[in-house]
């Protein structure tokens, strides 16, 4: 094996009882749920591992949930020693990285992904926004899919996400959507799949919630990270905290570039990723940008206790 980075899932990972066994089994790991709570002045632990799931579903309720999630499953790994040589993150999961990466503490993350989260949903309406998968098509055939059938500010639709080769996720309005998930079943998708959301995220209807969001994200004190954070908005290394502050304000209406994440940090020489929280999709895209790769998930204990056991024994990332 080359060099280990760490993945942090985005928002679509989660599922009630996560991180309870983490907690159980580690104390550093019970902490975080712990300062969540009384960070957020609300009951999040008991949401995570009892739920409803409805409200673990609401988007101002998700996004702090996967971010204490994965901030305890790192944590415990960082205990154990494991090292690694960068950092990515999809969407929600670029916080949970910089986080990793020291460039934004625990208390301020969870704070903002919450401010963040009441934002996108209230961007746009319920009811007026969609996003959906688009399968066995090529990102650039998406593209232009999605501009011929854009008519307005309003009734857009973009490739939001851009998740592994032939899997590109569309979002805006809801009538742009449909519009476009047609033509490209027209054009030679094999599915298209309507996803349950509620809103259109990384669109430029999510404009509205950048420009609430940007205000917060200034005032924060970032910090230079310890690793490369491979941003979602362009896929580039960058250490700089000023960097990872403009790539978190551009990402809420800017796409998810996470194939061109993938394929630079495989061209970086990582060949190994560890998904750090919960999960294993991002694992399985990572595998179908790059089949020659290891992924390890890290959500669970038992999953935790098997990447220790295969990679802290190998020693520290190049």
């Amino acid at each position: 094996m080359g060099r280990i980075a760490a993945l942090f899932p985005g928002q679509g990972s989660q599922h009630v009882g996560m991180g309870r066994d983490l907690a159980a089994r580690w104390s550093i790991a019970r902490q975080v749920f712990e300062a969540a709570d009384t960070v957020l002045r609300a009951p999040l632990t008991s949401l995570c591992w009892e739920g409803p799931e409805e409200e673990l579903r609401l988007t101002e309720n998700t996004q702090p949930a996967l971010l204490a999630h994965s901030i305890a499953a790192w944590r415990v790994l960082a205990a154990a020693g494991l090292e690694v040589g960068a950092v990515a993150g999809h969407s929600l999961g670029e916080y949970s990285a910089v986080v990793a990466g020291a460039g934004l503490t625990l208390n301020d993350a969870l704070t903002t992904v919450r401010l963040r989260g009441r934002l996108m949903q209230e961007a746009v309406p319920v009811g007026e926004g969609a996003m959906a998968a688009v399968i066995g098509l090529d990102g650039a055939v998406v593209v232009t899919v999605c501009a011929e059938v854009s008519r307005s500010a309003e009734d857009v639709v973009v490739a939001a996400n851009f998740n592994a080769p032939g899997q590109i996720v569309i979002a805006g309005s809801v009538e742009a959507v449909e519009r476009a998930g047609l033509l490209c079943r027209e054009r030679g998708a094999r599915r298209v799949l309507p996803l349950p959301v509620s809103a259109p995220f990384h669109s430029p209807l999510m404009a509205p919630a950048r420009e609430g969001l940007e205000p917060a994200l200034r005032a924060l004190p970032f910090h230079d990270l310890d690793v490369p954070l491979y941003r979602n908005v362009d896929a580039s290394p960058v250490r700089a905290g000023e960097d990872i502050r403009d790539g978190l304000i551009r990402q809420v209406d800017s796409a998810v570039l996470w194939t061109d994440t993938v394929r630079r940090l495989v061209d970086d020489g990582f060949d190994t990723f560890v998904e750090v929280g919960a999960g294993t999709v991002l694992g399985g895209l990572v595998r179908r940008v790059e089949r020659d790769t290891v992924c390890l998930a890290a959500g669970t204990a038992e999953q935790i206790e098997k990447v220790i056991e295969i990679l802290i024994a190998r020693g520290p990332s190049e």
